[in-house]
């Protein structure tokens, strides 16, 4: 038997929150820049973001890294796990394991947590790295201003920049916006890029930074179908 999909509760839970998210989200400074407690603290302080990301934190046994570690933490939002993990209807992992004939997802414990640190790790840099602390990326102009490239501690290459804005027609003079870029395949570093633009940057907890992502279309690990066919391949709890 198949078993009854859940994200239906996750997307009542997305929908209830949507406000305070928005909120979130609307401008970098309404986060709080300086955190009294651990990045996992952080995390848990803040429910209606990241609380699903918290608990996939622990899943992955990463707590003590979230507690302990200075490292950069490119966060993904609970919305995130809502797509990538989906129904039977709206696409998403459930989907997939429903139409292979697969059981499907009714809590996030049932799947391996390997693959959650796996994933995890994706979004996660060893040290403390602000937004000053990236190069310039110009995407119309890579060749003069590419970014950087930094290794994930998932050993994933990403390149990491700060678009500068204009403002008042004069060039680079507005704004500053940290992007993550996915790159699929480091033998074609130039090919396939997924940028994702840093709503708010430069969180600090005790331990390491934040920088918030802004999600919209985001799936984790970035390609949805690699995370399917993982979670396909090893099984449910």
């Amino acid at each position: 038997m198949i078993k009854n999909t859940i994200a239906i509760c996750g997307l009542i839970l997305l929908a209830f929150t949507a406000c305070q998210r928005d909120k979130y989200y609307k401008d970098g400074g309404l986060a709080q820049a300086n955190f009294p407690g651990t990045m996992l603290n952080y995390l848990d302080a803040n429910p209606a973001p990241f609380d699903t990301i918290a608990r996939i934190v622990r899943l992955a046994g990463l707590s003590d890294m979230f507690n302990k570690e200075d490292i950069t933490f490119f966060a993904p939002d609970d919305q995130v796990i809502y797509r990538t993990i989906g129904t039977i209807y709206t696409g998403g992992l459930n989907s997939y394991l429903y139409f292979n004939g697969k059981d499907t997802v009714r809590d996030l414990s049932e799947i391996d947590s390997s693959i959650w640190r796996k994933y995890l790790l994706q979004y996660i840099f060893k040290g403390v790295n602000r937004l000053k602390d990236y190069p310039q990326i110009d995407f119309t102009l890579v060749n003069i201003y590419p970014g950087g490239l930094y290794y994930t501690l998932g050993g994933n290459v990403m390149n990491v920049g700060v678009t500068f804005a204009d403002a008042n027609g004069i060039k680079y003079l507005g704004y500053r916006q940290l992007q993550l870029t996915y790159i699929p395949d480091i033998s074609r570093p130039d090919d396939g890029w997924r940028t994702f633009a840093v709503s708010s940057s430069d969180i600090k907890p005790k331990n390491g930074i934040v920088h918030a992502l802004l999600t919209n279309g985001m799936y984790l690990g970035y390609d949805a179908n690699n995370f399917f066919t993982e979670v396909y391949n090893a099984g449910l709890k």
